[in-house]
């Protein structure tokens, strides 16, 4: 298994998401957009998820070529995001970016696919591999949150564009591998939709995701709004971070003795108090601190246990495309109809509120998860 090849991949990948999701916005708003543009924009980037992960994953599980879509996708998606340092307007600004994340975004559910059929029945390894990813994150916010103090945001892009040069040029070092080889008598996609437990996991990622769109859209701002400088933003960004890592070195632990079902249905609890404490007390940089280690729960417990169960769900030739509606529903649907909504609450009932609102999004998850979820599994 080639292991330092797979977490380089990730390595850039998710660094590239440490520049997107805590300061685009800030970018944007340096632009002169208002809260309602922002999420607007913002939710550019996540309703592509809907369609390229689908239209590359069918493409993927009918070709076998998974790593040359990736490769392709890469590409382009650093090629067409140069057009972001010539957009300045709205509607061309939203042009540039719904075309480079139509490709950014059918990258990773298909490398995902590719990284489990390296590790075969060691997919508890998966998150040793994943964790390279959350390292890239930390660096990148912190290093860029010092540097926007001395530095306009027009160092945003810059390392946005940096970054995916090095997600591109990654993926070249990563040969294909072939899935294991199912029997053709296999159940339709439609037949696996139809069961109640898919289509219950399906909501509440969709539903996760929606609760994170006022934080990825506008924690900064906010944040920025209550006192606290960019060094410290990052910081702030970088403790959750570092909380995912930790549980990543121990998921393989804690999936075994306790499911992801149940996994799952902690994780959607703890975030709705985060979401609580985030509204509630801006003001208190301890809370604040211990809000973000939350993160450990609310995405890195969270996804472990949806990887998992999308390779439960979703095996032999319908792999690539059950990755593909796990990112389009939950990263894409779901992150697209959050920050929308939270752009529209941000200047309707207020920042704290519509934090508030995210806590009620993820309760409601809760409740789909506790109703419907296997909690065996």
């Amino acid at each position: 298994m080639p292991y330092w090849r797979l977490s380089g991949f990730y390595f850039f990948y998710f660094a590239a998401l440490g520049v997107i999701v805590p300061y685009w916005g800030l970018y944007l708003q340096t632009l002169g957009f208002g809260p309602a543009e922002i999420g607007e924009l913002m939710a550019v980037i996540l309703a592509t998820k809907i369609v390229a992960p689908n239209v590359w994953g069918w493409i993927a599980d009918h070709t076998g070529r998974r790593m040359a879509i990736v490769r392709l996708a890469s590409l382009l998606a650093w090629l067409t995001f140069a057009g972001v340092f010539l957009a300045r307007e709205f509607w061309p600004l939203a042009l540039v970016m719904s075309l480079f994340s139509f490709f950014w975004n059918a990258s990773l559910p298909q490398f995902e696919a590719v990284t489990f059929n390296y590790l075969g029945n060691r997919i508890h390894r998966y998150a040793h591999i994943r964790l390279w990813g959350s390292v890239g994150f930390i660096l990148t916010v912190v290093v860029l949150g010092k540097a926007l103090e001395w530095r306009d945001a027009a160092l945003v892009p810059q390392a946005v564009l940096l970054s995916f040069v090095g997600v591109w040029l990654a993926s070249l070092l990563v040969s294909e591998r072939e899935g294991l080889v199912v029997n053709e008598d296999q159940p339709s996609l439609v037949s696996v939709l139809k069961r109640p437990e898919v289509l219950a996991f399906l909501a509440v990622c969709l539903l996760m995701q929606a609760g994170h769109g006022a934080f990825y859209a506008f924690y900064s701002i906010y944040m920025k709004d209550h006192g606290y400088s960019s060094g410290m933003i990052g910081w702030l960004w970088a403790v959750g971070v570092i909380a995912e890592v930790l549980v990543f070195l121990g998921m393989h632990r804690i999936l075994r003795r306790f499911g992801a079902g149940r996994v799952l249905l902690v994780s959607l609890l703890l975030a709705a108090l985060r979401w609580l404490l985030t509204g509630g007390l801006p003001d208190s940089p301890l809370v604040m601190v211990g809000a973000q280690t939350l993160h450990a729960a609310t995405f890195g417990t969270f996804h472990a246990a949806a990887i998992h169960l999308v390779h439960h769900y979703f095996t032999g030739r319908h792999q690539g495309r059950g990755q593909a509606l796990y990112s389009s529903l939950s990263f894409g649907a779901g992150g697209a109809i959050g920050s929308l909504y939270s752009g529209y609450l941000w200047t309707g009932i207020g920042p704290e509120k519509t934090f508030f609102v995210s806590a009620a999004v993820a309760g409601l998850a809760a409740l789909v998860a506790w109703r419907w979820i296997d909690h065996r599994y």
